[in-house]
C-alpha cells in the first residue's frame, strides 16, 4: 500500500514538471516573437534617410531658382528691346534737332529738348533682397574709398593729427591824399612833408594772412586744439623795391582745452578785455581804429572762460587771466628780447571780462564789461599803475541791421593803442630821480553800424575817436619822448564788402583821418581802397 501511493506521487510530480515545461517553452515563443516585431527591419539608417530628404529639398529650391531665373532673363530680353527702341527713337530726335537747328538763322531760339531720363531709357526689374544688399556693400565701400580719397587730400602733422590750413591772399590798391604814417595801413594823419607829394598811389598784399589750426586728442574730457596765424606786415627787406616783399609777422598763436562749460587758453591772443574790432578789409595786418579809440594788440597771456546757460537763449561768461605787460616800447634792432617798461615791474598784468548774450531777431544781442591792470617800473624807482576800464556792446536791429561798438577810459594804455600810443609823461630829465612820471589818461571808443541786405553783401559805416588829456601833457611836455604829442586823432570810414562765392571777396572803402597835435592844430588826410580777397 505504502508503494502504490509513492508510485501514485511520482506520476502526479511528473505530470506537473511536464505541463510547468510547456508553459515555458510557450512564453518565451511569444517573448521572441515580441523582440522580433519591435526590432528596425532591415531597412535605410536614419543618416541616409535625412541625406534623402535634403536632397529633395534642395531639388525643389533649384526648381524655383530656374524658374525665377527663367523669368529674370525674358524681363531682361523685353528690357534689351525697349532700350533699343528708346534709342532708335533717340537718335530719331537728335537727328530731326539738328536738321531743325541747321536751317535756322543764328537770331533764332533754339528749341528746348529734354533728353529721355535714366529710368526710362534702363528699366531695371525690381532687385531681389540679395542684389539690394551687394547694391548697399558697393555703395559703402564707394563712400569709403572717397572719404579716403578725401583725407589723403588733407595735409597732416608731424604727429598725425588733423591739420587745417586756411588764411586768405589780400590785394589792396590804395590812393591817398595827404601825409599820412603808414601809406598801406594808415592811423595817424601827419604834418605835410615839403618833400613829399599831396598824393600817392600804391599796392600792396602783405596784409595776406596764413592760419595753421591743429586738432588732438582729449585730454581729461577736454578737446584740445592749437592755433596759429602770421601775416607778412614785419617790415621790409633792405633791397630795391623792398616794399613789395615784406617779412613774415607772427600775429597770434593759442592752445586751447575746452570743456562743455569751461576753456583754458595759453599763448598770444588779442586782448580779451576788449575783443571787438570793426570791419574792413583795408586794414587788416592792424585792427581798424587802432590809435583811434580801438584797443588792440597781441599779448602773450594764460587766461580762464567759463560760460554759463541762464535760458534757452541766454547766456553768462566770464574770463580771466595774466597777461605780458607791454607798455608799446620799440625793440632793439640786434634782435635780442629787452625787457620792457611793463615786464620790469616784475609781476604780469591782469584782466577780467564779463558778457551777457541774449538771442533775439536771430542774432546775438551781447553786452560785455572788461577791466586791465598793469604795473609799470621806468627806471630809478619810477613807477605807476597803468589801467583801463572797456565795454563792448553787439546790439541786432532785425535781420539786416546791427550797431556795434567799445569804448574805454584808462591810464598808461599806449602799449595796447590807448592814448594814440603814448603811454607815460614826465616833467625832467629821464634819468634823474627828482624827474616825476605819471601814465597819460586817455578816453576813447568807436562804433559801427552794419546794413546787410543780402547774406554775401553789406555796407559798414564807423566812426572812431581817441583823446589823451591834453592839459596833463602841457604840465608834462618839457620832456617828451614822442616825436609829437597827439592829443586827439578823430577817423570814420565807410565801406562795402562783397562775397561773390564763398571764397572770393570784392570791398571799396573811403577813410578819413584828422589828428591834433598840442598846440599845433591839426593835420588830415584822405585814403580810398579797392580790396580783392581770396579766401582758402
Amino acid at each position: 500500500m505504502r508503494c502504490e501511493g509513492l508510485h501514485k506521487i511520482l506520476i502526479v510530480v511528473s505530470v506537473v514538471t511536464s505541463v510547468l515545461l510547456c508553459n515555458a517553452a510557450a512564453v518565451q515563443g511569444q517573448v521572441k516573437v515580441q523582440l522580433a516585431s519591435v526590432s528596425p527591419q532591415p531597412s535605410e539608417p536614419d543618416e541616409i534617410r535625412e541625406l534623402g530628404g535634403l536632397i529633395r529639398d534642395l531639388q525643389i529650391q533649384v526648381q524655383e531658382l530656374n524658374s525665377e531665373l527663367a523669368t529674370v532673363r525674358a524681363g531682361q530680353e523685353q528690357t534689351g528691346k525697349e532700350t533699343q527702341e528708346l534709342r532708335r527713337e533717340l537718335e530719331l530726335a537728335t537727328a530731326k534737332f539738328e536738321a531743325t537747328s541747321a536751317g535756322r538763322n543764328a537770331e533764332s531760339s533754339t528749341p528746348s529738348f529734354q533728353q529721355p531720363s535714366v529710368a526710362a531709357v534702363v528699366a531695371q526689374p525690381e532687385p531681389s533682397p540679395v542684389e539690394r544688399v551687394e547694391k548697399v556693400e558697393d555703395d559703402l565701400q564707394l563712400i569709403d574709398a572717397k572719404v579716403a580719397d578725401q583725407y589723403q587730400t588733407k595735409v597732416e602733422s608731424g604727429s598725425k593729427y588733423r591739420l587745417r590750413v586756411s588764411g586768405i591772399v589780400l590785394l589792396n590798391l590804395f590812393d591817398s591824399r595827404g601825409t599820412v604814417d603808414s601809406l598801406d595801413i594808415p592811423q595817424i594823419a601827419e604834418p605835410p612833408n615839403f618833400l613829399g607829394s599831396p598824393g600817392a598811389f600804391g599796392g600792396s598784399i602783405r596784409q595776406s594772412q596764413i592760419r595753421l589750426q591743429t586738432f588732438g586728442p582729449d585730454v581729461r574730457g577736454a578737446r584740445t586744439s592749437a592755433d596759429v596765424q602770421f601775416d607778412f606786415a614785419g617790415g621790409f627787406p633792405n633791397i630795391p623795391n623792398g616794399v613789395a616783399t615784406g617779412f613774415m609777422r607772427l600775429r597770434t598763436g593759442t592752445i586751447r582745452l575746452d570743456w562743455a562749460k569751461t576753456s583754458i587758453v595759453a599763448g598770444q591772443d588779442r586782448l580779451f578785455f576788449a575783443p571787438l574790432s570793426p570791419t574792413s578789409l583795408a586794414t587788416v595786418a592792424m585792427p581798424a581804429l587802432s590809435y583811434a579809440g580801438n584797443l588792440w594788440g597781441w599779448t602773450p597771456q594764460v587766461r580762464i572762460e567759463h560760460r554759463m546757460t541762464l535760458s534757452e537763449n541766454s547766456s553768462v561768461s566770464f574770463e580771466a587771466g595774466i597777461l605780458d605787460s607791454l607798455t608799446g616800447d620799440l625793440p632793439d634792432s640786434n634782435g635780442y628780447r629787452s625787457v620792457s617798461w611793463g615786464e620790469q615791474s616784475g609781476q604780469p598784468a591782469y584782466a577780467t571780462r564779463t558778457s551777457f548774450t541774449q538771442r533775439i531777431f536771430g542774432q546775438n544781442l551781447t553786452v560785455g564789461v572788461g577791466g586791465y591792470y598793469g604795473r609799470q617800473n621806468w627806471g630809478l624807482g619810477h613807477t605807476f599803475d597803468g589801467w583801463a576800464g572797456a565795454t563792448d556792446v553787439t546790439l541786432p536791429f532785425g535781420k539786416r541791421f546791427d550797431l556795434t561798438g567799445a569804448f574805454y577810459r584808462g591810464r598808461g594804455a599806449g602799449g595796447f593803442g590807448g592814448a594814440i600810443g603814448q603811454t607815460v609823461l614826465f616833467n625832467g630829465s629821464f634819468v634823474s630821480r627828482a624827474t616825476r612820471f605819471r601814465g597819460l589818461d586817455s578816453e576813447g571808443g568807436w562804433a559801427q553800424l552794419k546794413f546787410r541786405p543780402r547774406p554775401n553783401l553789406e555796407f559798414n559805416g564807423v566812426f572812431g575817436l581817441d583823446n589823451p588829456f591834453a592839459g596833463e601833457m602841457r604840465a608834462y611836455n618839457s620832456n617828451a619822448i614822442y616825436p609829437d604829442s597827439y592829443t586827439k586823432n578823430l577817423s570814420y570810414f565807410m565801406n562795402v564788402i562783397y562775397q561773390v562765392r564763398s571764397d572770393f571777396l570784392i570791398s571799396t572803402e573811403y577813410r578819413r583821418l584828422r589828428t591834433s597835435i598840442l598846440d599845433k592844430g591839426s593835420n588830415s588826410a584822405d585814403q580810398a581802397t579797392l580790396s580783392l580777397g581770396y579766401i582758402f
